[in-house]
């Protein structure tokens, strides 16, 4: 058995593994012992005597084990028997992170989940959590609401914001008719919501949900960045175009907040900036690089990548909002672009603001067959499209003044 007496006073943690999956016991000065038993025997209404009596029971099956410590958290681990399974999952062991200020609740939690194969890490304090999220990259978040100086819902909102921690599921832990918490909870962006004291099943149960969906949440993040990073491999096939698709990115983000777009909608547009032209990668390089003019042929090829990005892109579900952008960027307000030769208002309406940054960005940028223009040179081209029928009058009136906007605030040192 490992001891490790913390610099919290008074707090003294014994980790120990053998057969059981977990048998974790905690002392909290001299007077006070909490042990976890196996499955079949637990319950919350053990006394104090019950559980010092479980502990000497189980201790000759106890193994030593390793412990990871510091000075403002307390850190839990269960080890799990080489080959076999945490709770269903076949990988490493889901991390749990524990959040309250009472010792008491959290040794209840520790060793709930405990018996399920979580690797449990404590923590006494909303202050100290943002910083050790990013250490422990925890799957998911058990938050008590009422904490001295920064509470739950402080601490939700700030891991809900930032976009390296937005997807780790956060469990509020309130009182059992406490409507006013879980609607505040559900504002700042808590995932579910449980009451004290813990019923254990409802409490694996819904962690391993929640657990379960922020890795599936993963698997599919890492297939955008692939995708990302293959539109950008396409991009830089051909050297003309500079960082195309990151100032794409940009402007996408800051004109979809001039227009009061959703939050969601200005995402599409920025993933839109990297995947508008992802299907150019079935596109040969004789077309796509070609110097000289192409051919009526040529150019029925290269009209080819709208179609070739939708099909690359149509198997994931948050690329919905993406697609119609990929596809769509290059028809016209007359019914003239392609593929579909839609006409008006019959283009999804992403689709004819991402055109406009789109031919902004090309028109303002050298190429080896034109010199970069500059805004207002830019502007004169895009209303003479627009006046032609090819885009949308009254959104290309506000696309102007967008610009004219951003030129004014950067004149005035904004």
């Amino acid at each position: 058995m490992i001891q490790w007496k913390s610099n919290h006073t008074g707090f003294t943690e014994k980790i120990v593994n053998g057969s059981n999956p977990i048998s974790i016991v905690k002392s909290i000065g001299s007077n006070h012992a909490v042990g976890s038993q196996n499955a079949e025997s637990y319950s919350l209404a053990f006394s104090q005597e019950d559980l010092i009596l479980e502990e000497r029971q189980a201790i000759s099956s106890w193994i030593k084990s390793d412990v990871n410590c510091g000075d403002d958290l307390l850190v839990s681990r269960t080890l799990q028997c080489e080959g076999s399974k945490v709770n269903g999952f076949d990988l490493d062991p889901p991390k749990v992170l524990v959040v309250d200020d009472h010792a008491a609740s959290r040794m209840t939690a520790v060793a709930l989940l405990g018996m399920d194969g979580y690797e449990v890490i404590e923590a006494d304090s909303g202050s100290i959590v943002v910083e050790l999220v990013t250490q422990k990259q925890p799957d998911l978040i058990l938050l008590d609401v009422m904490m001295p100086g920064m509470d739950g819902f402080e601490v939700c909102q700030l891991l809900k914001q930032d976009e390296q921690t937005r997807l780790i599921p956060v469990i509020f832990i309130t009182a059992l008719n406490d409507r006013r918490s879980r609607i505040r909870g559900i504002e700042v962006g808590a995932d579910d919501f449980l009451t004290k004291p813990f019923d254990r099943v409802e409490l694996a149960a819904r962690v391993k949900s929640l657990v379960r969906q922020k890795r599936l949440n993963e698997d599919l993040d890492h297939t955008e960045q692939a995708l990302f990073s293959i539109a950008m491999s396409i991009e830089s096939r051909d050297p003309n175009t500079g960082n195309h698709c990151e100032r794409l990115v940009k402007l996408g983000q800051v004109f979809g907040e001039y227009l009061s777009l959703s939050r969601y909608k200005i995402r599409d547009l920025m993933w839109g900036g990297y995947l508008h032209d992802i299907g150019k990668v079935g596109i040969p390089d004789a077309v796509l690089l070609k110097k000289g003019e192409l051919t009526p042929e040529d150019w029925q090829l290269m009209q080819q990548h709208v179609l070739i990005g939708e099909k690359i892109c149509q198997p994931l579900r948050s690329m919905r909002g993406v697609i119609p952008i990929i596809r769509h960027h290059h028809e016209r307000w007359n019914g003239t672009g392609y593929p579909d030769g839609l006409k008006g208002d019959d283009i999804p309406y992403l689709a004819q603001v991402f055109q406009l940054i789109d031919i902004y960005d090309a028109l303002t940028s050298e190429r080896p067959y034109k010199r970069a223009y500059t805004s207002a040179e830019a502007l004169l081209v895009m209303q003479e499209e627009t006046d032609s029928g090819w885009r949308n009058p009254k959104l290309m009136q506000q696309f102007a003044e967008f610009i004219r906007c951003c030129q004014e605030k950067e004149r005035s040192g904004e």
